[in-house]
This record gives C-alpha cells, sequence and structure tokens, in this order.
C-alpha cells in the first residue's frame, strides 16, 4: 500500500477514535445541559465521574488527525484552514470554552449561581462543537471547496453555509448524543433511577438519528453529488446493512435494558458510519480538487511519518488503555453525600 494511503487510514482510525471518545463527551456535555427533574444534580454529577477522569486524553486523537495532516498533506492543510477558517476558529473557541468551564465548575465557589453559570458554558460549547465539526466535514465532501493553482478560489463561505452541511452538522450532535447516553446508562449501572433516565434519553435520541441521517442523503444528492455517487456503488449497501443493524440492535437492547450489548452496538454503528464517510469521500481530501496523492509531501518525509506513528501507536495505545483501566474499573459513580469514603 501506498504510503499516503496508510496515513489516510491512520486519519480515519484516528477521527473514528475520537468521535467514539471525545464524542461521547460532548454528547455528556449536552446532557448536563439539559438535565431537568428532582434528578437533574445526580444526573450531572453521573456525567461529570464519567468523563472527568479521561476527557482531555480524548483529544489526543484530534491532535494526531492534524498532525499527520499538517506533516503528510501540507496543502490540503492550508486550503482546509484556509476555506473553513471560520468554522474552525468557532471549533476551537468551543474546545477551550468546553474545557475551561467545566473546570471552573468543578473548582470555583460552592454557589449554585457560579455553578449555574458554568453549567450553561460547558453544555453551550458542547452543543454547538460538535455542530461545528460535523459541518466541516461537510463542508470537505460537498465539492463546493474549489482549489486553483494551489490556492482556495471558492471563498470563505463555500461548502460550510449550504444544507448540506448543516444536516451533517445536526447529525453529528444527534450522534454524539445517543453515544453519551448509552454509554452512560451502563456507567450509571449502580444507581437505576439514573439509568433508567439515560436509557429514556438514549432511546430518544436514537430515534432522532433515523430521519435526520435519511435527511442527509437525501440532501447530498445536490448538495455533496459526488458522496452521494458513491454511497450508491456497490459496497454501500453492504455497509448500510451493518451499520442498520447495529442502530436497531443498539435501541432493542436500549429497550430491553441489556446496556453493554447496546452500548457495543453504539460503538459499531458510529464506526460504521465513519468508515462508510471515509471510503465514500476517498480518495478526496477536498473533493473535487485535492487527493491524498496530489496533497502528499515528499517521500522522505511520508516514510518517516509513518515509522514515527508506528512506534508512537506501541506506547499510546497501552498507555490509553491503561488509563482507562484505572479509571473506569472503579465504581460508577462517586459516593452519594454523607455516604462514608
Amino acid at each position: 500500500m501506498a504510503v499516503e494511503l496508510t496515513l489516510g487510514a491512520a486519519i480515519l482510525v484516528a477521527l473514528v477514535l475520537y468521535a467514539l471518545s471525545g464524542g461521547a463527551d460532548y454528547g455528556g456535555g449536552m446532557w448536563d445541559l439539559l438535565a431537568l427533574g428532582p434528578r437533574a444534580q445526580r444526573q450531572r454529577e453521573a456525567i461529570e465521574h464519567a468523563i472527568g477522569p479521561i476527557w482531555e486524553a480524548n483529544h489526543v486523537w484530534l491532535i494526531l488527525v492534524i498532525v499527520v495532516l499538517f506533516t503528510g498533506f501540507p496543502t490540503a492543510f492550508a486550503v482546509i484552514m484556509t476555506a473553513l477558517h471560520i468554522p474552525m476558529t468557532a471549533i476551537l473557541v468551543g474546545i477551550v470554552l468546553r474545557g475551561s468551564a467545566f473546570v471552573f465548575r468543578r473548582y470555583d465557589v460552592r454557589d449554585d449561581a457560579v455553578h449555574r453559570r458554568w453549567s450553561t458554558l460547558f453544555g453551550a460549547a458542547s452543543f454547538f462543537t460538535p455542530f461545528l465539526l460535523g459541518l466541516c466535514l461537510g463542508a470537505l465532501a460537498s465539492g463546493e471547496i474549489r482549489v486553483a493553482g494551489g490556492r482556495v478560489s471558492s471563498g470563505f463561505l463555500a461548502g460550510w453555509t449550504g444544507p448540506f452541511a448543516v444536516a451533517c452538522g445536526l447529525f453529528a450532535q444527534g450522534l454524539f448524543a445517543f453515544l453519551a447516553a448509552t454509554y452512560l446508562t451502563v456507567d450509571t449501572e449502580r444507581e437505576p433511577d439514573l439509568q433508567e433516565d439515560f436509557r429514556k434519553r438514549a432511546l430518544a435520541s436514537g430515534l432522532f438519528l433515523a430521519p435526520v441521517a435519511a435527511l442527509t442523503f437525501l440532501l447530498a444528492r445536490d448538495g455533496a453529488p459526488y458522496i452521494f455517487a458513491r454511497l450508491t456503488s456497490w459496497w454501500a449497501p453492504l455497509l448500510l446493512a451493518v451499520t442498520s443493524v447495529c442502530a436497531v440492535g443498539a435501541l432493542a437492547a436500549l429497550w430491553a435494558r441489556r446496556f453493554h450489548w447496546a452500548r457495543m452496538a453504539a460503538v459499531g454503528q458510529v464506526t460504521c458510519i465513519l468508515v462508510g464517510w471515509g471510503l465514500a469521500q476517498y480518495p478526496h481530501v477536498v473533493v473535487p480538487d485535492l487527493t491524498l496523492t496530489n496533497t502528499a509531501t515528499v517521500p522522505s518525509t511520508l516514510d518517516a511519518l509513518r515509522s514515527a506513528l508506528a512506534v508512537g501507536a506501541v506506547v499510546l495505545f497501552p498507555a490509553f488503555g491503561y488509563l482507562l483501566y484505572v479509571f473506569k474499573r472503579r465504581q460508577s459513580l462517586p459516593p452519594k453525600r454523607g455516604a462514608s469514603v
């Protein structure tokens, strides 16, 4: 396999891992903002406990995507950051605001008004950041970002302001909300009332995904014709079938209260969706002008980057797995107030 294809696959794998980890953190922030009822505070505590120890580490996958893109495909990086500099800047602001609000909510003065203020900022940033991420992915697939002579020729509003990109943003929001609620049904297994709250949220967001996915697919006919054509090619029905089985299986497992099975099915669903998007866009980085081949840097740099990724993986994956083991093996929820530790 050509080196650039290997690096492109690495970018796709990192995006999948970011969605499965960081995406669920965004979804947790959405449910934090939407916490309602007499158990609202306990719901927020459950979300904070679930994502608190590892949420910063999950950004390593997004950093990996940026580093590989910048180092291995500098022309594509320059075009993306130029054409999408408005939503990309907003994404950066959202990530910073979200992280800052999460920390300040934890360590600021223990006052209800102060806590609500930081919670609102944390939840709002968790809502609009994944929307913008989906918006950017939709823009890259739209075919509206054009490049001439190595420079963006389509302006700064092309791609990400269209209906298809907006639908992709809404789909990303729904997908991350569903993933987070499904994860939380497992994290709250020692608190049946909270588990039931998140079960209902997972079912609602999972059902919401179906019409949004259908709308995104229909809008792709005009909004992303290259992607639409690829999604109707020979391999697409098989991948769609697997994705549908995972989606229906996740909802059925949630309905039957088989929460560990639901989590595995949700992971499979998200993975199939992103792999399908990657296959549909291949070999393009930015449709239709930039591909993995015509934006790749010199072979010596590509070889060095591939070697660095191979060595780094030997360290990164065990370290990340151990981090999850250390924090996730503990009790799902912190002790109730007043309980002995």
